[in-house]
């Protein structure tokens, strides 16, 4: 038995701890770049309290606000640009996935010039990039917790990970308290993103003993508690559960990769901008009913914790579990039309052959191709 964990990240989890922000900054940086969205972290008065959180650390701070869904690189160019012009020593992400990973491809892009596209591809190399702060408020990405940041390029809608250990956070903040905010529709899609990375690296060719018992963890407590949440906001012994399970999966794939689900999940959202947890829904129970044969004992122990027997009703829990969180969806009511699967399957040969390679049966594209005409 061989393996390598690297995991060299501060995790700071706990109720409470977005107030501690600016205490655990202010060891690294005199001046961040304070990366979030539109309009969620000002509207629950996050971003304020982070603010305050920095300017009472004595840490000064620009705001760059302008990080949607499925983020683009020329947003990071942006970004970027900002925290060159303000002399900012590092880069605080408050927000969701999305904000996560363009806050860690900012740090990057103040170190390296030229096209990202070109050290996402590995025709470049990085040389570092500047500290990276992170504080989730959406309990999916796990962003946090790992050295990932998936990009999509506007241009040739190629949605893709930037994966190297230079963007590994140098601390994180895990606070269930600012997750609560979540409408339910985000929940139940970030919840799934969680899921199936918990997943993915369980039944990875790159898994480990170590990412087998965290992945298992995650899958048990986001089974148990998503669905309590979805009928219970004020059940903080569940947002805990499910924040941690985020955390773990972000980790999990950090070490053992994703696979096939998100493999194929990519293309739709690079082409569609659609919710990436709900393209995965669509998806992932075709996935896992060719995938289960080939791995019986782990895909069993998922069914297990899904209320299922084996391997065999492991994609039917993974259905009820969906409709339980009220995300039983197609790719078609996600706007994806039939006439997209050609160029869907071939992005997802080009974008993500390392994906499908990591999944324990790899997909020829006229499979590829036959789940992405199922799931519409």
């Amino acid at each position: 038995m061989e393996f390598q964990y690297n995991l060299p990240v501060n995790l700071c989890f706990g109720r409470g701890k977005a107030d501690k922000i600016g205490e655990i900054t202010a060891k690294y940086g005199k001046k961040a770049l304070v990366v979030t969205g539109t309009g969620s972290t000002k509207k629950s008065g996050l971003l304020d309290r982070t603010l305050a959180s920095l300017a009472g650390a004595g840490v000064e701070y620009a705001v760059f606000d302008r990080v949607t869904q499925n983020p683009l690189t020329t947003t990071v160019y942006d970004g970027a640009a900002l925290a060159e012009e303000n002399g900012c020593d590092m880069i605080l992400g408050v927000g969701g996935g999305s904000i996560m990973d363009a806050a860690k491809a900012i740090a990057f892009c103040c170190v390296n010039s030229g096209d990202i596209s070109d050290y996402i591809f590995g025709r470049k190399q990085g040389q570092g990039a500047l500290p990276i702060f992170l504080m989730p408020t959406t309990c999916g990405t796990g962003s946090e917790g790992n050295q990932i940041a998936v990009l999509t390029n506007p241009d040739t809608k190629d949605k893709k990970a930037l994966y190297t250990m230079q963007i590994m956070p140098s601390a994180s903040v895990v606070d269930p308290d600012v997750m609560t905010t979540m409408p339910k529709s985000v929940l139940s899609s970030v919840g799934f993103d969680a899921f199936t990375h918990a997943l993915e690296a369980y039944t990875s060719k790159k898994a480990n003993p170590l990412t087998d018992a965290q992945a298992l963890l995650a899958i048990r407590l986001i089974t148990a508690n998503l669905p309590k949440l979805m009928l219970d906001y004020g059940d903080s012994d569940a947002w805990e559960a499910v924040s941690l399970a985020a955390t773990l999966g972000g980790m999990v794939i950090g070490a053992a990769g994703v696979s096939a689900a998100h493999g194929m999940e990519h293309p739709a959202s690079g082409l569609k901008n659609i919710v990436h947890g709900r393209g995965l829904a669509a998806l992932t129970p075709l996935i896992v009913e060719r995938l289960a044969p080939a791995l019986p004992e782990k895909f069993a122990e998922v069914s297990k914790l899904l209320g299922g027997r084996d391997e065999k009703d492991c994609a039917e829990g993974i259905r009820r579990f969906l409709r339980s969180i009220e995300l039983d969806v197609k790719l078609g009511d996600l706007g994806i039309l039939p006439g997209d699967v050609e160029w869907l399957t071939e992005n997802c040969m080009k974008i993500s052959s390392g994906n499908l390679n990591n999944a324990p049966v790899v997909f020829t594209r006229e499979q590829v191709a036959e789940i992405y005409r199922l799931a519409i």
